[in-house]
């Protein structure tokens, strides 16, 4: 899979950010199924921007985990771009401590998750949640890490 991974970071509050390999690894194993190219940008944010972003563009104004931004092209350009997403380290963190596991296992939880919304994927209703869940959990054993909803 050809992949062109932007990653900002625009937060310095963050002790240890993966690196982009592991970003790419991790959004490339989402993606790689459905996708012979892919271009997308992750920004790294802390709580404030990633505040001010969910209330824009969703209307909760509250700090998020994860926000996706699929790109919406005509399909007729054919281009690879995917879209962005934003992914709070504040968060990270804390759910991984709340939820006793590894920050580097959330960080690819997080990407993977927001690649899959990328492509479509969602959780609105219970079949849909299932669905995403389910790929989740298998994306994140085949990379090595536990179940992330157990």
């Amino acid at each position: 899979m050809e992949l062109v991974l932007d990653l900002q970071n625009a937060y310095d509050g963050i002790a240890h950010l993966p690196e982009q390999e592991d970003f790419e690894r991790w959004v490339s194993s989402a993606i790689s199924p459905i996708r012979d190219e892919a271009e997308l940008t992750i920004r790294i944010v802390g709580d404030s921007e990633s505040q001010q972003l969910n209330a824009q563009y969703r209307g909760k104004d509250k700090p998020t985990n994860v926000l996706s931004f699929p790109a919406d092209l005509p399909k007729e350009l054919e281009l690879p771009l995917l879209g962005d997403l934003v992914i709070s380290a504040d968060i990270v963190q804390r759910e991984a401590t709340e939820q006793g596991k590894s920050e580097i296992a959330h960080w690819a939880h997080m990407s993977i998750h927001g690649a899959l919304h990328l492509l479509g994927y969602d959780h609105i209703d219970d079949a849909e949640a299932e669905e995403m869940e389910s790929l989740e959990t298998r994306i994140l054993a085949d990379l090595g890490f536990a179940n992330p909803y157990e």
